[in-house]
C-alpha cells in the first residue's frame, strides 16, 4: 500500500484521484483548505507534517476567480503553491512529485497558461527528488464551466429572466475525460518518476463554442452562444490551435458526445 498526498483533492480531478487511490487499497491524503492544509497561504510546517510518510504527491491545484485568468495572477499562484509543495516534500522525504499541466502551456505562456508554464519550469529544473509531468488538454467538464461563466442575464420583466446569451472564448480544443486523467495520474504516482510523459488528449478535435452549445441544449436551454476572440497572446494562441496536442500525444477513449450522454 502506498500513501499518496493529493494537493487539490477536493477539485474536479483531485476528488477522482482520491477515490481511485482509496478503491485500489492505497491511502490518499487530501491537501486542501477544507482538510486543514492550505498550500497557498498556510504555514510550511503544517504542510510538511501532512506530507510525512507519503510516497508521492499529486499536484492538481488550480486558482479560482478572475485574477487567476491573468498572467500575473496565475504565475503568482503557481509560483507559491509549486514552491511550497516541492520544498515541503523535500523536507518530508517525499520521493515523487507528480504535476498536472496543460498541453500548449509553454507555447502560449500568457493568461492562465503563463502560470502553468511557470509551474512546469519550476518542476523540470528541480535538483532534488524525482518528478513526473503530465500535460493534458481541457476536460469535457470545461464546457459547462464556461457556460456558467459566460452567461448574461437578459431581463424579462419584473421577475427578471434566464441567461439568454452565453459568451465563449474562440478556440479549438481536443477535450479529454477528467476520469481518464485521474486514472493516469494514479498510475503515474504509483510508479517510479518518469519526467515529462507523453501528452494525454481526447479523441476528437472540437470547437469550444459548439461544446457549450451542445451542453446547454442537453439541459433544455436555448441560450444563444457567441464566440468571442480573447485579446493578446493568450487569445491568439488559442485561436491558432496552440492548445492542441502534437502527433505524439496519447488519445483518450471517451468523446464529448459520450460524456454528455452520461450527464443527461
Amino acid at each position: 500500500m502506498s500513501r499518496v498526498a493529493v494537493a487539490g483533492g477536493t477539485g474536479a480531478v483531485g476528488r477522482l484521484v482520491v477515490e481511485r487511490l482509496g478503491a485500489a487499497g492505497h491511502e490518499p491524503v487530501v491537501l486542501s483548505r477544507s482538510a486543514g492544509v492550505d498550500v497557498l497561504r498556510g504555514p510550511r510546517a503544517a504542510l510538511v507534517t501532512a506530507l510525512e510518510g507519503c510516497d508521492a504527491v499529486v499536484d492538481v491545484l488550480g486558482p479560482t476567480g478572475p485574477a487567476a485568468q491573468t498572467a500575473a495572477g496565475s504565475r503568482a499562484f503557481f509560483r507559491t503553491t509549486t514552491t511550497a509543495l516541492l520544498t515541503a516534500g523535500r523536507e518530508a522525504g517525499v520521493g515523487h512529485h507528480v504535476a498536472l499541466s496543460i498541453v500548449g502551456a509553454a507555447r502560449v505562456d500568457a493568461g492562465y497558461y503563463a502560470g502553468k508554464a511557470l509551474q512546469e519550469r519550476l518542476l523540470t529544473t528541480r535538483r532534488e527528488g524525482g518528478w513526473t509531468l503530465l500535460r493534458t488538454t481541457q476536460f469535457h467538464e470545461f464546457a459547462p464551466a464556461l457556460a456558467a461563466l459566460g452567461s448574461l442575464q437578459v431581463p424579462r420583466g419584473p421577475r427578471g429572466g434566464d441567461p439568454q446569451l452565453v459568451l465563449v472564448p474562440e478556440f479549438v480544443c481536443q477535450p479529454v475525460a477528467a476520469a481518464e486523467v485521474a486514472d493516469e495520474l494514479v498510475a503515474l504516482a504509483l510508479h517510479e518518476p518518469q519526467g515529462a510523459v507523453p501528452d494525454l488528449a481526447g479523441p476528437r478535435v472540437e470547437v469550444m463554442a459548439d461544446l457549450v452549445r451542445r451542453w446547454l441544449l442537453a439541459g433544455g436551454s436555448g441560450a444563444r452562444v457567441v464566440q468571442v476572440p480573447l485579446p493578446g497572446g493568450f487569445g491568439a494562441g488559442l485561436r491558432r490551435g496552440l492548445a492542441l496536442p502534437g502527433p505524439w500525444a496519447r488519445l483518450g477513449r471517451q468523446t464529448f458526445a459520450e460524456w454528455l450522454t452520461t450527464r443527461s
